[in-house]
């Protein structure tokens, strides 16, 4: 599964018209396009007055000792706009996520077809619906002069909600210019577009799911749940098409509401099915609008973009150059030296990032080149550095922590506690596997040709690279620990230290500002853009009975407490084959809450969590979505390795390197499942 980046300035766009005579019947998608980038250039600075607004309310907090609830909202008004308007953004640049695993095979002129396609059928009845929906709800807010919840928080808080209406109509524009651009190309583009496999395969695979579709539907009884199958089939089919999973899971959520609609009103009886009752509707479907603005106006979502935004701006302050060029010094006479200091970069900048692309990407155009050089085995290669940057999505501070932490009402700061130790035993089981592997498969991983032994003075450069990154990290982590800021907060202060830290090293540049805001703003959009998708297919998915089917089927295996989540994780693994971690966490976590806290297992709180045993829970599905970057076809950390390895290493090398990494995965997961206390223990002690 990736992302696609093809920034292009508004200028140069203009510029290209005038030079391209050819492309004056596009004039009006490029006009477009500019406008859109205009509009997401002036919006993304808010991330910086976002960082500005949580730093001011905790200075305020410790000087005056007091709260400003104004100061909170502004939190999440910055964060609603940004998110809202970044999701036209990402569609103009392309930088949505899909599935690319059939997809990068079409012909340029066959993955056209399917924009189109997907453009006309999925997204724009979204579009429509969050327009006509969203217009009503902001006119309701502005006809009351809806204000704060608050006494001394904002006044017109139909302002912000003004906001879903607006975005929804920039989304419209930008997906016309995608139109624009994909119908001039299928009608005029080069002979050059039809090189690549034809939709064939496409329908091939979508054909392969109906068949199973329709085998699955004699397993259930009643329409509702054969409509539930089909409906999670058809969003895992529509995948592989190729179009971004955002509006695959929006689309297929209208989609099945309509047809659940034509059930209810006896409108496919034709089909030799039963009708249903589920009340599904146009306007009843419009209730998703009240959710989209819940996760607009989410405080603990805030935490995202600054979490990013740290994360990028690290990498930019050239952190991990230093780590490299120093420790490399330091284990340069060790065998499997490099690969170790490759981990342990892994766990710092882990800790101190939590974004698996800026990780896998910068340790694999780090380190890659010299492992090749020191003649090491291509497959250990790519294993190491592939699972090394993974190591983010478990190791607070983590975005997918925050999103399960909110999507499971948990603490943030319980569930960061709570995957210190899995994160840190996970990091010690690699470094363990090198050593002894490089030891007794010495052709594997060989020392350097004149390699020095290690002085103090290389000591003395680990120390300078690793303490400003070890202050953030302890600025960062201990404010949450010691509980003197919310996660929220801490996620400021770490954006704020990032870019501190960066001036310090004279590494911060007005390009590399710009660059850190605008992929901040790409990654918090297209992350977004999942969330919309996900209440959407996630609220029909609801009143078709599909919480009650899951649940029930989960039930009925008869494997008891123990042998239930066993299951429950065997399912997430494999789903981790073909969704991403975002999908799981929005869709199938949520339905787990209440089978998990119907099965009274006793795990230790010590008598200060409220909820151990969801506690506990998490950290074993977050452990086990952290394979799901490693397993193929979805794997986000292989697709990032194989844009930036070397020509030696191929795709097949980095399939190979990843298995005794995910093993190593699995079994850090069992150490955990065994032992709770290594989970629940940490956050007992802190609160």
């Amino acid at each position: 599964m990736t992302t696609q980046n093809k920034l292009t300035d508004p200028v140069e766009a203009y510029e290209g018209i005038l030079e391209h005579p050819e492309t004056d019947r596009q004039g009006i998608a490029v006009a477009i396009d500019a406008s859109v980038k205009a509009v997401g250039h002036v919006v993304m600075w808010a991330n910086v007055l976002l960082m500005g607004a949580i730093f001011t309310q905790v200075a305020l907090r410790y000087l005056l000792s007091q709260n400003y609830p104004k100061l909170d909202e502004i939190q999440w008004h910055f964060y609603g706009i940004v998110t809202m308007i970044g999701i036209s953004y990402a569609l103009i640049t392309d930088s949505h996520v899909r599935v690319d695993v059939l997809h990068m095979q079409l012909s340029r002129r066959a993955q056209r077809v399917i924009e189109v396609i997907g453009i006309l059928t999925l997204l724009t009845p979204f579009i429509y619906l969050m327009i006509d929906q969203g217009y009503d709800y902001f006119y309701e807010s502005l006809r009351v002069n809806e204000r704060s919840d608050s006494p001394t928080g904002l006044p017109a808080r139909w302002a912000l909600k003004a906001v879903i209406p607006i975005s929804f109509v920039l989304l419209a524009l930008a997906a016309l210019a995608r139109l624009i651009h994909d119908g001039h190309a299928l009608l005029y583009g080069p002979a050059s577009e039809r090189e690549g496999a034809p939709l064939r395969r496409i329908l091939l695979v979508l054909a392969v799911f109906a068949a199973v579709c329709v085998g699955l539907a004699f397993l259930v009884e009643t329409t509702e749940e054969k409509l539930v199958i089909a409906m999670f089939l058809t969003f895992i089919a529509l995948l592989f098409t190729g179009y971004p999973v955002a509006w695959v899971l929006a689309g297929v959520g209208v989609g099945y509401c309509g047809l659940a609609y034509l059930f209810d009103n006896d409108l496919m009886l034709w089909t030799g099915l039963e009708s249903t009752f589920t009340g599904l509707d146009y306007l009843t479907l419009g209730a998703v609008v009240n959710r989209v603005y819940a996760t607009m106006s989410n405080a603990v979502l805030v935490a995202l973009p600054m979490f990013i935004f740290m994360g990028l701006m690290l990498d930019e302050s050239g952190v991990a150059e230093r780590l490299m060029t120093s420790m490399q010094r330091l284990f340069g006479t060790v065998r499997g030296g490099l690969a170790i200091t490759v981990t342990l970069i892994g766990i710092i900048l882990a800790a101190s990032t939590g974004i698996i692309g800026a990780s896998v990407v910068l340790l694999g155009v780090l380190s890659l080149p010299s492992m090749m050089q020191q003649k090491y085995q291509p497959t250990l290669a790519a294993g190491v550095v592939s699972a090394s940057g993974t190591l983010g999505i478990l190791i607070p501070p983590s975005i997918m922590l925050v999103i399960m932490a909110d999507q499971m009402a948990l603490s943030v700061g319980d569930l960061f506690m709570a995957a210190v130790f899995p994160g840190v035993i996970i990091g010690g089981l690699y470094l363990t596997y090198i050593f002894i592997f490089s030891l007794v498969n010495r052709d594997a991983a060989p020392v350097p040709e004149g390699a020095k032994a290690p002085d103090w003075a290389a000591v003395k450069d680990v120390l300078i690279a690793v303490i400003p990154t070890l202050i953030l990290i302890l600025a960062v982590l201990g404010s949450i620990f010691a509980g003197l800021t919310t996660p929220t907060e801490a996620s400021g202060i770490g954006a704020l230290g990032a870019t501190l830290l960066a001036l310090g090293y004279r590494k911060l540049t007005f390009h590399k500002l710009w660059n850190v805001l605008v992929s901040t703003f790409n990654t918090t959009a297209y992350i977004f853009a999942i969330f919309l998708g996900a209440t959407v297919f996630s609220y029909v998915l609801r009143e078709l009975g599909g919480d009650e089917l899951i649940e029930h089927v989960v039930q009925s295996t008869g494997f008891g407490a123990n042998g239930t989540i066993l299951f429950i994780l065997f399912i997430v693994f494999l789903l981790g084959f073909v969704l991403d971690w975002i999908e799981i966490t929005l869709i199938v976590l949520p339905l787990m809450r209440p089978i998990v806290n119907g099965l009274g297992i006793d795990i230790p709180g010590f008598g200060v969590l409220d909820e151990p045993a969801l506690v506990w829970f998490v950290i074993l599905v977050a452990v086990t979505l952290q394979t799901s970057f490693l397993t193929p076809p979805v794997g986000f950390a292989l697709f990032y390795l194989k844009g930036v390895c070397p020509p030696e290493i191929k795709l097949m090398h980095i399939y190979k390197g990843i298995i005794p990494f995910v093993l190593l995965q699995l079994t850090g997961l069992a150490l955990v499942f065994l032992w709770p206390t290594l989970a629940t223990w940490l956050p007992s002690v802190a609160y």
